[in-house]
């Protein structure tokens, strides 16, 4: 396998191990790793359509809007009417506390896998990434 493919599985096997390790803490707390990132993206982007938060977490507007619908349903997020048939998300309280504590999960997972690196290398590595990313686009 060349080094760059070699290099790129390695980045796809460290976001699956933080995936599975994150969502097997979180059910814990009785929320999914989709859920958090929902949740995240809803309190960071209030009042964000169903396909603005699709695209801001790499789902369908279907699956979004399927999820969304869900997390109404908990009581943790208020789905309002927007601009035509656009609809806008918003936190709630009970939201945002799901979504504190799954922070610190999210934040305890990440941390033990960076363990291993220094400050000066954890600032590399983001660089590193910040370049072959480029501009952040959503959409």
């Amino acid at each position: 396998m060349p080094p760059l493919q070699r290099v790129a599985r390695k980045i796809k096997r460290l976001q699956h191990r933080h995936h599975r390790e994150i969502d097997t803490r979180l059910g814990a707390l009785g929320t999914t790793l989709s859920q958090w990132d929902a949740l995240r993206h809803v309190a960071e982007h209030p009042d964000s359509s169903t396909h603005d938060l699709a695209v801001r977490t790499f789902m369908t507007d279907q699956s979004f809007g399927a999820l969304a619908i869900r997390l109404a349903d908990l009581g943790l997020v208020e789905r309002l009417p927007g601009p035509g048939r656009a609809v806008r998300h918003r936190i709630t309280a009970a939201g945002k506390q799901v979504l504190d504590r799954a922070a610190a999960v999210v934040d305890g997972v990440v941390a033990e896998s960076f363990a291993p690196l220094d400050e000066d290398e954890v600032a590399q590595l983001d660089h590193l990434l910040t370049k072959l990313l480029g501009p952040e686009r959503t959409g």
